[in-house]
């Protein structure tokens, strides 16, 4: 089970942005996105599943993949 834990901040810190970028990485790596929109849509997703409190990697990839 994944802990569940708000981020109540908006900006994220050095380790929490590298975290996103392994998770944006991973699922890219698997599903290669043609368009800058659909880039910038899983960016955006990615960090906001982790601002909501989504914040264990595997998840993520799970989630969004």
């Amino acid at each position: 089970m994944t802990p569940l834990q708000p981020v109540s901040r908006c900006a994220l810190n050095n380790a929490e942005l590298a975290l996103c970028q392994r998770v944006y990485d991973r699922i890219t790596s698997a599903r290669p996105l043609v368009s800058d929109a659909e880039r910038e849509d899983l960016a955006s997703m990615i960090i906001r599943s982790y601002q909501h409190g989504v914040m264990d990697e595997d998840a993520l990839v799970r989630l969004l993949s």
